[in-house]
């Protein structure tokens, strides 16, 4: 299966070309490679960005693939934000993030 998805960088490696992306579905969280990258199609990636790019599952592992970086910087207290959250105490809705959407484009 195969989808286009929006989803907010949570950590990025630039050594290794490697990111964990948290996805706009609250889904499990994709994994990027930049050996599933073309070799010219390679971004530096950052903790906030916001990217849209093609979600594969395999088995239980959800890939990011074809990125495109939608906005730099999109979200950039977001790992600060869901650290300190921690697990819901409420309802089961009390721990959602939600993707802003005045900045996010279509």
């Amino acid at each position: 299966m195969q989808d286009q998805m929006f989803g907010v960088v949570l950590w990025a490696d630039a050594s290794d070309s490697k990111a964990v992306i948290w996805c706009e579905d609250h889904g499990n969280l994709a994994y990027y490679t930049a050996a599933e990258q073309n070799l010219h199609d390679c971004l530096d990636l950052d903790a906030g960005d916001l990217i849209q790019f093609d979600l594969r599952e395999e088995r239980d592992v959800r890939r990011a693939r074809n990125l495109r970086r939608v906005d730099a910087g999109f979200a950039p207290a977001i790992v600060h934000e869901l650290k300190t959250r921690g697990p819901a105490k409420t309802a089961p809705t009390g721990n959602v993030v939600s993707f802003p959407e005045a900045r996010r484009a279509s």
